[in-house]
């Protein structure tokens, strides 16, 4: 894979975070303890210490790609920002694993169950890699223990002959995987004073059982299902821009959040002390339309939420409002927390696989992706590799979308798309999941265990 390029030295993995990440009264410096894990590229690429430094090459930003096939010939890929960061600051996992229930009949016979399940997870980390490393090495364990949790009941539920709507299995499902991203962010909350400060992540996951897609999403990464040229959003975005309502309730509600320089009113315009004494436009937070005020010099602080768009920033620091960790991290106009408006709680949509043919895939990415690429064309990239190519379709998939969003250095500094349009200059990575082996892997399930359910109730005497 690094056939070509020449040996480099890039330094020491060490995973600092910038110095505006502390709490207020630390007695020591956090850049002195140890990372909880050390920097590295996802586990499945199987990348030597030397192949990893030269993966953060911000001239050449190579696409990385596994050498072996994931589960079903799934596809990933990745590339490095344009300088944005010294390392790449996304992280990606996939995980499989087993519920498993033990039954015993009047005879004594002991009979195993099984019920398989697979995870994927990108994880777009900030301020550092600390918090999506920890993310990608750790939320896999604490989503299996949920399940564990509840594996009787989803059992039963899955036991039922007639196969219900599965509306209590659903619930219990969403429940795991919403529990498992609160304790997730528990856990960095607790690690803070313990390992280097860890900055934080957004998380996208996806959860394959029982014929099923639970896509769960706290952050900007995004996730869409493309059948042919056509696609099916699995996710929303959560910026301050579409959280604004949210925030600005949470403000007003417990004013304390604010500290002495922000407001939970918005304005038209943000005022300026010339304009003490004059009439400006302005909305409260519970407030959906507009009314007049004469301004006040208390009027002068700044909203909650600045900017519009993709430069909307809470407290004006962080552009994005759900995620993992950011703990520690300071408004940079004033010091004061900004974690309480933030929220690790992910929103959780539910798909029923009714895939019919391998060119239906689901396609998870990182903001670097999205920034540059609509679901639009990222459907026609991948219609367009599945088309072309045989063995390696989804491989070649993501590798295609990670390609047309970096795009070509065209000098120095420079790196853009064919029509000559700024390319992504952030860290891209991207799975591209085919559905179809789901769906005929759950079919396969109930096949075994109904149709063995239906033969013991027929030898039953009772």
């Amino acid at each position: 894979m690094f056939n070509r390029f020449k040996s480099a030295v890039i330094g020491a993995v060490t995973g600092l975070e910038p110095n505006g990440y502390a709490v207020e009264g630390t007695q020591y410096n956090k850049a002195t303890l140890a990372p909880k894990f050390p920097y590295g590229r996802p586990h499945f690429l199987s990348l030597g210490d030397d192949e990893v430094q030269m993966s953060a090459d911000h001239k050449l930003r190579p696409i990385i790609h596994p050498n072996r096939p994931l589960p079903h010939d799934s596809g990933y890929a990745e590339c490095v920002n344009a300088g944005k960061s010294r390392w790449n600051e996304d992280q990606a996992v996939y995980r499989q694993g087993v519920l498993s229930r033990v039954s015993q009949d009047d005879t004594g016979n002991v009979k195993k169950f099984s019920i398989p399940y697979t995870y994927y997870g990108i994880f777009d980390g900030h301020a550092g890699v600390g918090a999506a490393l920890c993310a990608a090495n750790q939320l896999h364990h604490i989503i299996h223990e949920k399940l564990v949790d509840a594996q009787d009941d989803i059992w039963v539920d899955f036991s039922e002959k007639t196969i219900p709507a599965s509306k209590p299995r659903d619930l219990l499902i969403v429940g795991a995987l919403e529990s498992a991203f609160k304790e997730m962010d528990q856990l960095l909350s607790e690690d803070r004073n313990k390992y280097q400060a860890a900055g934080g992540c957004t998380a996208l996951v996806a959860l394959f059982i029982l014929g099923k897609l639970y896509l769960a999403n706290a952050g900007d990464s995004r996730a869409i299902i493309c059948r042919g040229n056509s696609f099916q959003p699995m996710s929303m975005d959560f910026t301050p821009e579409n959280e604004r309502d949210r925030i600005r309730r949470l403000a007003e509600e417990q004013p304390s959040l604010l500290g002495k320089e922000f407001t939970s009113k918005e304005y038209i315009k943000q005022p300026k002390s010339g304009d003490l004494g004059k009439t400006v436009m302005f909305r409260d937070a519970y407030m959906k339309g507009w009314a007049y005020k004469t301004l006040q010099p208390e009027d002068l602080k700044m909203s909650v939420i600045t900017g519009q768009g993709k430069r909307s920033r809470v407290m004006g620091t962080i552009g994005v409002t759900r995620g993992f960790g950011d703990h520690d991290l300071l408004a940079i106009y004033q010091k004061t927390p900004i974690k309480p408006f933030l929220s690790a709680h992910p929103e959780v949509q539910v798909h029923k696989i009714t895939a019919t043919d391998e060119k239906e895939v689901l396609v998870m990415g990182t903001d670097g992706l999205w920034d540059v690429v609509d679901g639009h064309k990222a459907s026609e990239i991948i219609e367009k590799s599945i088309n072309a190519f045989e063995g390696k379709r989804f491989i070649s998939g993501a590798t295609c979308l990670v390609g047309y969003a970096r795009g070509s250095l065209v000098n120095e500094h420079s790196w853009q798309l064919k029509g000559g349009k700024p390319a992504s200059c952030d860290d891209i990575s991207v799975f591209v999941i085919p559905l179809l082996p789901y769906r005929l892997e759950y079919e396969e399930l109930v096949e075994k265990y109904i149709v063995n359910l239906d033969s013991e109730a027929e030898s039953d005497p009772n």
